[in-house]
């Protein structure tokens, strides 16, 4: 299968037919993209396949020089980044970019900044959801482990009580012991009904708790099906999973 999942009225996320990039230079060309309800989907490449800038593009952190993004039926192509946030959009940034200096909670509470009043109780589903948290609320975020960090960047971008949940690159720059916890607590989040657009490298890891998955190559879709079936893909195994 080689053209995207057919977006629907009520896809949680609709990104049709976009093109962006930087200066002269066009990355994206006409990528479409779904994401429902409830979904975990992965969107796996190279270095370089323009999976970041995909994600940069539909939290609005880059214009779009045409085509689409829809969140839940809405187009919110013209709103500014903090704006789809309010709206429902949050995103896990590459490389964890935690407030150092900051405290883990202090770190939590600015996430919740959109969603003022709620955030006492916000802070306590987080620490249930990741217990360490708590135990370091009081530490500044920088004396974390990687994976501390990951987790509480995560955690951040969910105290905006988010309808659709980017990640980009959770596993980077961890220890395969903690690329497991991490995409533990990934798999995890699919309990809460939050549908979660998961942009990885590790391919293998991002198809096994995946719904659906897409691969990236240099701006296109090149493949498109349900990630079970990808992972079984020849192309795939060869291109992405060493195999």
């Amino acid at each position: 299968m080689t053209a995207a999942a057919t977006a629907t009225e009520t896809s949680a996320l609709a990104v049709r037919d976009l093109v962006a990039g930087y200066g002269g230079i066009e990355v994206l060309h006409g990528v479409s993209i779904s994401l429902e309800s409830g979904q975990i989907v992965a969107l796996v490449g190279a270095n370089g396949a323009g999976k970041t800038t995909l994600l940069r593009t539909i939290s609005g952190l880059i214009p779009a020089r045409s085509g689409s993004v829809e969140l839940f039926g809405k187009n919110i192509s013209a709103l500014r980044s903090d704006r789809r946030v309010c709206a429902g959009l949050a995103q896990v940034l590459e490389g964890r970019q935690v407030f150092g200096p900051l405290s883990v909670e202090d770190n939590l509470r600015l996430g919740g900044y959109s969603q003022p009043g709620s955030s006492v109780e916000q802070l306590e589903a987080m620490y249930r959801l990741f217990p360490i948290l708590k135990e370091k609320r009081l530490l500044p975020a920088g004396t974390l482990s990687g994976g501390q960090q990951q987790m509480l960047a995560i955690a951040r971008a969910l105290m905006s009580r988010p309808k659709v949940l980017l990640l980009d690159e959770p596993s980077m720059g961890l220890a395969p012991l903690l690329v497991r916890e991490i995409f533990a607590v990934i798999a995890d989040l699919r309990a809460t009904g939050i549908p979660i657009l998961l942009v990885e490298q590790n391919a293998h890891a991002a198809l096994s708790i995946a719904d659906h998955g897409y691969v990236l190559e240099t701006g296109r879709i090149a493949l498109s099906d349900a990630a079970g079936a990808l992972l079984q893909d020849e192309r795939v195994k060869t291109a992405y999973l060493g195999l």
